[in-house]
């Protein structure tokens, strides 16, 4: 393994007062927070579906898929998240920033939150990174006996 890390771009959002990432090549963009057509859906994290630019997409909520308390307030952001062909609207209470680090990774809690590729230490902040792919993938699937939901064109 190099001692030199390579230096990453990361959008650092924070729900529920702590702070987590994207990858910069996994966000399509971010947009005001504007409320989700309601579905019906057997995941409690899907909020619904948004129109974006004449394009379906659903949209997730990321602090109940996580775990942790919802907030709601006037900085909330729709950050589009995107894997392959899947893309998802993930509700954030307020976007941080666009950061360089280079920072090694340290390892996620593994087989614990599979959305959690890892962390990493930035002064005395602590910072979880997601992964697109594995948010976006119970969704694409259908998770469980739901059928799946995807963004359409």
């Amino acid at each position: 393994m190099s001692d030199v890390s390579p230096a990453r771009q990361l959008v650092v959002f924070a729900i529920a007062g702590e702070e987590f990432a994207l990858p910069i090549d996994e966000v399509q963009e971010i947009i005001r927070y504007e409320q989700p057509r309601s579905l019906a859906s057997g995941d409690p994290s899907v909020r619904g579906v948004i129109s974006l630019r004449g394009r379906i997409v659903p949209v997730l909520c990321l602090a109940t898929r996580l775990g942790v308390p919802v907030g709601d307030g006037e900085d909330t952001r729709i950050v589009i998240a995107e894997h392959g062909d899947e893309r998802a609207g993930l509700i954030v209470d307020e976007v941080r920033e666009v950061r360089t680090i280079e920072a090694e990774c340290e390892d996620g809690p593994a087989g614990k939150a599979p959305e959690i590729t890892g962390v990493v230490q930035m002064e005395d902040r602590i910072i979880a990174i997601l992964d697109a792919a594995a948010l976006l993938e119970d969704l694409a699937a259908g998770g469980g006996n739901q059928a799946p939901l995807r963004a359409v064109a």
